[in-house]
């Protein structure tokens, strides 16, 4: 993998990761796209880069981690099932991972789900604050968190959707989804990162090292405008996005293409 193609999957990861889009899903595209989705080292950099966007979400919310102890117990609890299922499906995690047709289908299948999630949801009698949300609803939103195993569905969708059906509204929704990822992305790139390290190469550091600069820019930026965003707009154009280029995924490789372009 050359730096500029490290630098393009870094940027999509800053872009989707907190979107409810799918990073994952977006850079198997990216990496099929570049042409590169067979590399080995690939796959553990598009799970290391994601140090980056976690420090972007430190930083915008530090505030949240200095006020008290209850939000680490909330986060704890929401991270307990993803944690528990992913060492039990981790086998089928790694074989779904690069098949560009399962995360098409998530990306239809959650599009629809997205366009009708501003009327699915009411806006009275919701819970405006995290310090508002309890341990069962922490719990029952790990458990959303679990479908974004499946590559394409979104962790950030799956954590978001969650919130709204434990009574969040939307900002606070999304707000606790990005506070979810710091010990959920932090553990998969700490898993990655002590598999990979014995091996990791002195060109791969460097691509490593910039590629999570490049994301944590990225994401800090991407997150500021989402939350903006989403107030006011609602998910209804993700919804439409996501289908749009699942179709146009399905088309593509059903006519005979591959994804290996450039």
């Amino acid at each position: 993998m050359e730096l500029w193609q490290a630098v393009i999957l870094a940027i999509v990861e800053g872009l989707t990761e907190y979107l409810p889009i799918s990073s994952t899903g977006h850079i198997i595209v990216a990496s099929s796209l570049l042409g590169i989705n067979e590399a080995a080292f690939v796959k553990d950099y598009t799970v290391m880069v994601q140090f980056g966007a976690i420090l972007s979400v430190v930083v915008l919310y530090w505030r949240r981690f200095v006020q008290g102890r209850d939000i680490y117990l909330k986060l704890a609890l929401a991270f307990l099932p993803a944690a528990v299922v992913g060492i039990l499906v981790k086998d089928v995690i790694d074989a779904l991972l690069g098949n560009v047709i399962v995360v098409a289908i998530a990306f239809i299948v959650g599009g629809i789900v997205l366009i009708f999630t501003d009327h699915l949801f009411a806006k009275e009698e919701q819970v405006a604050s995290i310090s508002g949300l309890n341990t069962k609803r922490a719990v029952a939103i790990g458990l959303f968190q679990c479908a974004a195993f499946v590559p394409g569905v979104s962790r950030s969708a799956a954590t978001i959707l969650g919130g709204l059906f434990m009574k969040l509204d939307r900002k606070t929704a999304a707000e606790f989804s990005f506070l979810l990822a710091v010990p959920t992305l932090t553990a998969a790139g700490g898993l990655k990162l002590l598999k990979i390290l014995p091996n990791i190469q002195s060109e791969q550091i460097s691509s490593l090292v910039i590629g999570n600069i490049v994301s944590f820019v990225v994401g800090y930026i991407t997150i500021k405008a989402f939350i903006t965003y989403l107030g006011r707009h609602g998910f209804k154009a993700f919804g439409i996005y996501r289908i749009a280029l699942g179709t146009l995924i399905l088309i593509w490789i059903l006519t005979g293409h591959t994804l290996h372009m450039l």
